[in-house]
């Protein structure tokens, strides 16, 4: 099946016990917010598996399409006054032996496999063009086509009010569809849009904006082959995964990517030896480093600084060393301005330094 990438998983040799299945259930999720309190629904040790169901909280748009009995019983478990104050479905928390605040979590994504073929994008009372279409927000569904690795748009048709309720079931069969980007296919690169440790905060803590905690980063990157670091918060880092996609542009301008659910393989790994002030990420060819902030100009300097820290404290370079190579050799980039908290990410190349971009004390 086109639409699974497998990275790394020949050279991981895991008993039995070592791999856990997490079912996304009533029981299993958290509807819109991380929380220190929750209790975990799964337990683990370092190095251990995990197979867990990402739900996507707009399966509501195309019910019958995206909504199994697994989906339907999530929705009439999880009462609407519970899904707040964010929006996304997360499933766990996870508790990882030993992990204290002040280390890392190193989470080995390998696998992103739909749940079915059909996603939905929205555009959105949030999306950053909704006054320039006259206040009107508008729903298309896709299909994939997992051969050919790619999605193209089966039906549009126009939301009726706003669409502001996390859940919102949508009879389109009821509504009038429409024929929508006839002929044009995108490529489908599944990931998750949200992923985090909780928060050291005795609250709730909405899902909706990205932070030192992960978040709803919403880097189309974060997929099968990918590694996330994430900065332990509080005792077990209590590890969540939600807000599953499978396409988006950089940006996610009109306020959603291609909103569909995913089972997810992916290892958990805990690591002392190192420190991160933010979500690092680490692909097959780069590191990319995100910044965060209402302004987006004060998001762009928030990643340059751990951009900075990441060339001088990692590849040991002088700051003014560093500082040139961030202007001749990373790429600076929009990751979303539809959170609250908008995104910058900037990569650099690992293979440009002498070990092959082998970060020390990293890998």
């Amino acid at each position: 099946m086109a639409l699974v990438e497998e990275t790394r998983t020949s050279k991981i040799k895991v008993q039995p016990e070592n791999l856990h299945h997490l079912k996304a259930t009533p029981e299993t999720v958290h509807w819109g917010y991380f929380h220190p309190n929750i209790k975990p629904a799964l337990r683990v040790k370092s190095g251990d598996l995990i197979q867990a169901e990402a739900i996507t909280h707009h399966a509501g748009d195309a019910p019958e399409l995206m909504m199994d009995e697994t989906v339907k019983a999530i929705w009439e478990g999880v009462q609407p006054e519970d899904r707040a104050p964010g929006v996304h479905i997360m499933t766990g928390p996870i508790y990882v032996e030993g992990a204290e605040p002040g280390d890392m979590l190193e989470v080995r994504y390998f696998r992103m496999v739909p749940r079915c073929n059909y996603g939905s994008n929205l555009a959105a009372n949030w999306g950053h063009l909704y006054q320039e279409f006259d206040e009107k927000e508008r729903v298309t569904i896709y299909e994939l086509d997992p051969n050919a690795n790619t999605a193209h748009a089966l039906y549009a048709y126009d939301f009726e009010g706003k669409y502001l309720i996390p859940g919102t079931v949508t009879h389109c069969p009821e509504c009038d569809r429409e024929p929508a980007l006839v002929g044009v296919r995108v490529p489908a690169r599944p990931h998750l849009g949200t992923a985090g440790v909780a928060p050291a905060i005795d609250e709730r803590v909405s899902t909706i904006p990205p932070g030192l905690h992960g978040g709803n980063i919403d880097n189309w990157r974060i997929g099968a082959g990918a590694t996330m670091y994430y900065p332990v918060q509080v005792k077990g880092g209590l590890f969540s995964i939600g807000d599953p996609h499978v396409s988006q542009g950089d940006g996610e301008i009109s306020g959603t990517a291609i909103e569909a659910s995913l089972d997810v393989l992916f290892q958990i790994v805990l690591r002392k030896d190192f420190k991160f002030p933010s979500p690092l990420l680490e692909t097959p060819d780069h590191w990319i480093v995100h910044g965060f902030d209402e302004d987006l100009n004060q998001a762009m300097k928030n990643a340059s600084l751990d951009m900075l820290h990441l060339l001088t404290e990692h590849q040991e370079l002088s700051r003014n060393d560093a500082y040139s190579l961030m202007s001749v050799a990373t790429d600076f980039g929009v990751t979303q301005v539809v959170d609250g908290t908008q995104g910058i990410h900037v990569k650099i190349d690992r293979g440009i330094f002498p070990e092959k971009g082998v970060v020390k004390d990293i890998d």
